[in-house]
């Protein structure tokens, strides 16, 4: 670990940011070390998103200071950002797609050959020497389309070191990566820091942070809290102060004796992608399906709720069958779902919070054909302020929201319908651990009140902590059902894996 008395790559000094009347940094500070890995973490909303824009040059801070090598910068646009050596990785790369791998690193400075043209040997050399300083292997020929996510990173990365990048902001690298490809883009960190870079790692995962960082720095309500190094703080310290209080159960599982089977799925199948999927929700259980990346958990509940086809099986609610590939008739029978992709699937990004909210229910709230503004905007808040929203305005576009704040967005919308069956594909994914303690509260409160909860969740501790079952999918199909006394890690892993059930 640097010494703390060695100048810092770069430093954020009391940074302040405001849009509007809302402040979204509060006074943020830390240090970036050369050979160092630094978490940055907080809860959706605390302002780390902003403080990397501020570093990008996206945004010019209302106050406060950046030093690079101890000298005050100020960067008008990202353009400077980078010729100060700082990169962002981004969690969704923008590469070129119809580029080569090579032609993307070399974008902007692209070498010249004797006559004046692209020297692609040239180009090529230098992506393959830059890979190969990475421990990494990619084929520079290759289109950038088609590329893994994790790849497509790794290019992000040898772009940024091949533009003497010193500083390397890494903005929740890891979402949609494998456990292979975490470890694979670890190893590519290490080289790094190796290489004496510093890295601003950003993340939820308290065993990411643990395994790869030498520094933490915590924010809370836009504000710096502390920065200390790694081996001074617990998982339990760290959420104390994310959250500003002690957190209580993480899953506040209520005991529900279950009523009548709302929700009968049988015989549901689709040809290559799952067979024979039968299960049953009783009002009051929140019955979990669990397995690996690829089993079908996600297309199933599609299927149920019909945004996907299927070609037998049927799906009932009270009863009552539901019209196959129909989310209209899923939505009549009292059916609800929060998708896995809340930004593509659960919401437009580009209308307001309050018209997200009501989208479900506008034929309700319109009077003569016309979408009565003052009953939209009464029930959007009281939706909002149940599931503690944090917002400026209900009239903003819901894309300014954190991640947090959008998942409970998708949420008020579902709600406002009163549900009868609700089905959550992945309902903490991607946002911090005070907002998964309320999510998780929610879902509790509305199998208490009755509800019947489908829940798809690649968190073993969340299946554990919530489900009153556990319906384990392997390769499209149900291999085991697990009650909550029996289901632990090892007993769902080994039926995932195709192992079946541990006793």
């Amino acid at each position: 670990m640097a010494r703390p008395d060695a100048t810092p790559l770069l430093e954020v000094c009391d940074v302040v940011k405001s849009f509007g009347a809302v402040a979204a940094v509060r006074g943020a500070s830390f240090p970036l070390y050369a050979g160092e890995a630094h978490a940055l973490v907080g809860e959706n909303g605390a302002g780390k998103s902003t403080v990397v824009k501020v570093l990008a040059g996206v945004h010019r801070p209302d106050g406060g200071t950046l030093r690079v090598d101890g000298k005050p910068v100020d960067f008008g646009t990202p353009g400077e950002a980078k010729a100060a050596g700082i990169a962002v990785i981004y969690q969704e790369p923008t590469l070129f797609p119809d580029l080569s791998v090579a032609e993307n690193i070399a974008m902007g400075r692209h070498p010249t050959g004797r006559f004046g043209g692209i020297d692609r040997a040239a180009m090529r050399r230098e992506a393959l020497a830059l890979f190969e300083r990475l421990g990494v292997r990619v084929d520079p020929a290759r289109p950038a389309r088609g590329l893994s996510i994790a790849d497509q990173q790794i290019v992000e990365i040898a772009k940024a070191l091949a533009g003497r990048a010193r500083v390397l902001v890494m903005d929740e690298p890891t979402a949609a990566l494998t456990g292979v490809e975490v470890e694979r883009l670890f190893a590519v960190v290490r080289a790094l820091r190796a290489d004496g870079a510093a890295v601003l790692f950003i993340s939820h995962r308290f065993e990411e942070i643990t395994a790869l960082c030498q520094r933490v720095t915590i924010m809370r309500d836009g504000a710096h809290v502390s920065t200390d190094p790694i081996e001074d703080l617990t998982v339990p310290e760290m959420v104390r102060r994310m959250v500003g209080r002690e957190l209580g159960a993480l899953f506040p599982k209520q005991d529900v004796d279950p009523g009548e089977v709302v929700l009968e799925v049988s015989g549901l199948r689709r040809a290559g992608v799952f067979t024979d999927v039968t299960f049953q929700v009783r009002a009051g259980e929140i019955v979990a399906l669990a397995g690996l990346v690829g089993s079908g958990r996600s297309e199933v509940v599609q299927a149920v709720f019909g945004v996907d086809g299927r070609d037998g099986g049927t799906v009932h609610v009270d009863g009552r069958a539901v019209r196959a590939g129909s989310p209209r008739a899923a939505m009549a029978a009292g059916m609800a779902l929060v998708p896995e992709d809340r930004r593509q699937q659960g919401l437009v990004m580009d209308l307001s919070i309050q018209r997200n909210v009501t989208l479900p229910r506008s034929g309700a709230l319109a009077g003569f054909g016309l979408l009565l503004g003052g009953a939209e905007r009464r029930e959007a808040r009281r939706w909002t302020e149940r599931l503690q929203t944090k917002y400026g305005d209900l009239g903003d576009p819901v894309g300014t929201l954190s991640g947090g704040n959008q998942q409970k967005v998708v949420l008020a919308k579902w709600l406002a319908t009163r549900p009868r069956v609700l089905i959550v594909d992945e309902p903490t994914r991607g946002i911090d651990v005070g907002t998964k303690a309320e999510v998780h509260r929610l879902m509790s409160e509305l199998a208490a009140d009755g509800v019947a909860v489908v829940m798809v969740s690649s968190e073993l501790p969340e299946v554990l902590g919530m489900a009153d079952r556990v319906l384990v999918m392997r390769e499209g199909r149900v291999v085991a059902e697990i009650d909550r006394a029996d289901a632990s890690e090892e007993a769902v892993m080994f039926a995932a894996m195709g192992q079946g059930v541990v006793a």
